[in-house]
């Protein structure tokens, strides 16, 4: 920890249908973590929500973390991951920050000095009093692409660049990104990184296409080419547009819902989330066809990064709802064998379509649904195939790579 950590972070909330935030409660370091208490001004108003019930009931006092966490889990959910902390790094130690450990600066450090336009619905400030919202600079693609790659090389930037990439420091994730708006409407822009050995950003353009046009529901994306580099729009489905620009969806992952920290989340499982979607979703019966539908497009198109933090869920103070897909990125493989990042049955997270096929019963789907959504995706993505590439920009030899190697494995087919 560095010598001038903060001793607490008040957790300020979105409530549902307004367009400012209040005050909910205090997180500071005690003997067992991070704990949380709600302040008593929010216990008293009538619309305070849980900012997720299963963890932090709307009760008095210091609440407990669940067993195995260091934090809570809907707020880490709101902390920077990877990318985030290596800009965070970048602010604090300039051109030393390569050679900086990630854990020498502490958890409340990087919640204090990261975007506050953070997925979700929750922002953290030094204050219980007034609210500072650090929003940074406006930038075009442009100008963070070039940030984003002096970022990588370890290279400090200018102070107009590094305000204009601090949106980013919030959202998650490994890769470099960035938060724009354009049109009205609020996306995460994802650069493409140095150390990509595939066309990754149109790769992931390919699969979240091919995903709607099978029928899942996806967020949408967009690509561009910017200075030679490919940066795919993913819009926001956390921000709602229209008349209520200004509101925030409150959102906590699958990791959260599991009750799991980062350091056991090779312990989550697909059918522990489904067993959670029957008794605490709404609309459990759809939702668990739509996440089968998400299994096995994983397994079709490659994407072994389905981790828990690569699942989500809305939270109103009462019901969960599943977001849209995001993250969907097939990843670069050499063989036929792979795995998922979620155990799919039991211990089992091969990835092959006879698994999920043997799985369907926890998703309420017969084997005779289960088998009519593994056909009709496989038919979708022949059928879709070619136009989807065009829309992606892949040349015919990066076709020729992904086909039969990510999407559509012999070994995913059980070939």
């Amino acid at each position: 920890m560095t010598s001038s950590s903060p001793r607490e972070v008040y957790v300020w909330i979105w409530l549902p249908g307004q367009t400012g935030p209040v005050v909910a409660g205090r997180l500071a370091p005690s003997p067992a973590g991070l704990q949380f208490n709600y302040g008593q001004s929010y216990l008293q108003r009538d619309d305070a929500i849980p900012l997720y019930w299963p963890e932090l009931p709307l009760q008095s006092g210091l609440l407990p973390l669940r067993p195995g966490l260091s934090m809570p889990g809907c707020l880490r959910d709101g902390a920077p991951d990877a990318w985030g902390r290596r800009v965070i790094l970048n602010r604090l130690f300039g051109d030393s920050a390569g050679g900086v450990d990630p854990g020498v600066v502490d958890e409340l450090t990087y919640l204090l000095n990261s975007g506050s336009d953070r997925v979700g619905a929750l922002d953290f400030q030094a204050s219980a009093h007034e609210y500072h919202p650090r929003l940074g600079g406006e930038a075009s693609l442009e100008q963070l692409q070039e940030a984003a790659s002096r970022i990588e090389q370890g290279q400090s930037l200018p102070p107009a660049l590094e305000e204009a990439l601090l949106h980013g420091t919030s959202l998650g994730g490994a890769r470099p990104k960035a938060r724009i708006q354009a049109d009205g409407r609020q996306y995460i822009a994802k650069f493409s990184s140095s150390t990509d050995v595939i066309p990754t950003v149109k790769i992931e353009f390919l699969a979240m296409r091919l995903a709607a046009r099978l029928g899942l529901n996806v967020a949408q994306v967009e690509r561009r080419e910017v200075a030679g580099k490919d940066v795919l729009l993913v819009e926001r489905f956390d921000r709602p547009g229209g008349k209520r620009v200004g509101e925030r969806r409150m959102v906590v992952s699958a990791l959260t819902i599991l009750e799991l920290d980062e350091m056991l989340a090779r312990y989550a499982s697909y059918e522990d989330l489904a067993n959670i979607i029957r008794h605490r979703f709404h609309e459990p019966r759809a939702t668990l066809r739509e996440l089968f539908g998400r299994l096995v497009f994983n397994i079709l198109c490659g994407n072994t990064d389905d981790h828990a933090r690569n699942h989500a869920a809305f939270w109103d103070g009462n019901h969960l709802a599943l977001t849209p897909a995001y993250d969907i990125c097939p990843q670069a493989r050499t063989g036929n064998e792979a795995a998922q990042a979620m155990l799919i049955q039991g211990q089992n997270r091969n990835s092959q379509l006879d698994l999920c096929r043997r799985a369907a019963g926890q998703y309420l789907l017969t084997p005779e649904q289960a088998d009519d959504i593994i056909q009709q995706q496989r038919q979708g993505i022949h059928d879709h195939w070619a136009v989807t590439c065009d829309e992606a920009g892949l040349s015919a030899a990066e076709r020729q790579m992904l086909w039969g190697r990510q999407f559509l494995n012999p070994y995913a087919l059980g070939k």
